[in-house]
């Protein structure tokens, strides 16, 4: 379970009547248990990548297969209705996750205790910073260890100190071995600290695939 295989030929969308490709051939593979990043410079495809990873987006062309179940972080405010509670959005974030109501019941203060916003959890959640979401987001996607994890830009929200702990759940999910993680990040210098491997991506291309201290010396070049 967890591995991802991607085959991506082409992934275009119409923008004012003008077809943009925003991907194309894209070829990677991610092993059971590794910890993935996806590189590039702002625009280059990183996200749409991961839309497809997830299932939000199809490719044009090409494929992508996924074994295991996903726990996607792309997009803080999706699976959320700004109007309910953050209680509320834990229950409907994790039905969205394919969590129970007993489920979540049984996990609701783990939750809660590793966002760290008990006093604020009957507040409604467009009060809340995106720092405040990113830990909640965070908390209900990892409650329990998924098969595969897609992390896109989420820890670089919020304040040093809960980066760090999402950083050390992350890190033992790897560590057991059984969480397959892929992530997007503009730091270099934390993709090199967390992963193993990487893909360059660069204007919809694929740059680059490999050992992540030989992508990541070739991107600063």
């Amino acid at each position: 379970m967890g591995k991802v295989v991607v085959d991506v030929k082409d992934f275009s969308f119409k923008y004012r009547q003008t077809k943009h490709k925003a991907l194309k051939n894209v070829s990677f593979q991610v092993e059971e248990g590794s910890f993935f990043c996806i590189i590039g410079a702002n625009g280059s495809g990183k996200s749409t990548m991961l839309k497809i990873i997830a299932g939000v987006l199809e490719p044009t062309e090409g494929e992508v297969v996924v074994r295991g179940n996903i726990a996607p972080l792309i997009e803080l405010v999706a699976g959320f209705d700004l109007e309910l509670t953050a209680r509320e959005n834990i229950y409907l974030n994790g039905s969205l996750l394919g969590y129970t109501q007993e489920f979540i019941d049984r996990h609701l203060d783990d939750i809660i205790e590793f966002a760290e916003l008990r006093d604020f959890m009957d507040m409604p959640l467009k009060n809340y910073s995106s720092g405040m979401v990113a830990r909640i987001a965070f908390a209900i996607a990892t409650v329990t260890e998924p098969d595969v994890l897609i992390v896109d830009e989420t820890l670089s929200v919020g304040d040093v100190f809960f980066q760090e702990k999402c950083e050390r759940r992350i890190q033992s999910f790897i560590d057991s071995g059984n969480v397959t993680v892929l992530f997007v990040s503009h730091s270099i210098d934390q993709v090199e600290r967390l992963c193993k491997s990487c893909v360059w991506i660069e204007k919809g291309k694929q740059r680059m695939v490999g050992p992540v201290e030989e992508v990541c010396k070739a991107y600063r070049n």
